[in-house]
């Protein structure tokens, strides 16, 4: 019996079928089950939450934490050509998401920012809000600035429409 100084477990990058596991094993053996598991999620990359660890996080009431919300920093719109890829060392990781999908992201999150005031980061971190299943992403700031900039994404309430744009344009 746990000698209550865990007063809660997460889980982290585990499969649906591993976050059942986790959770029922838990609960034969009298133990308090996971409540929150962590994963890779962002605009651009929703294949790891979307489908089963979705429906497995929402189906069983577990709080859902993103990572890697800014895509590297892609969804801030500091990568927007391969002349960008040098902006820092994560610039390299960019290539993918230049081509495809990720122009077609960053074309409607700049709608969305000219409708709202909202900076890209805001609008990600917002749209990840919006998400069923998550309780909040994690981003990373690495000055009072940057935290300053994503905080108001908190409170910031995306719209049906502007939700829509940005699922059709990551799909």
């Amino acid at each position: 019996r746990v000698a209550g100084k865990i007063r809660s477990t997460g889980l982290s990058n585990f499969s649906a079928a591993r976050v059942e596991e986790a959770l029922d094993t838990a609960v034969r053996s009298g133990i308090e089950p996971a409540v929150a598991v962590q994963g890779w999620y962002n605009m651009v990359e929703r294949g790891k939450y979307e489908g089963e660890l979705q429906d497995v996080v929402t189906g069983r009431g577990v709080s859902f934490f993103p990572y890697y919300s800014l895509a590297n920093g892609f969804l801030t719109g500091k990568y927007r050509s391969a002349d960008d890829l040098g902006k820092s060392v994560r610039g390299s990781r960019m290539t993918d998401l230049l081509t495809g999908k990720g122009a077609d992201v960053l074309a409607a999150m700049d709608a969305v920012a000219a409708e709202t005031g909202a900076t890209l980061a805001q609008i990600a971190l917002a749209w990840l809000i919006a998400q069923d299943g998550v309780t909040a992403p994690i981003a990373s700031a690495t000055s009072a600035q940057q935290l300053d900039e994503l905080l108001p994404a908190i409170t910031l309430a995306l719209t049906p429409s502007q939700l829509e744009r940005l699922d059709a344009a990551g799909a």
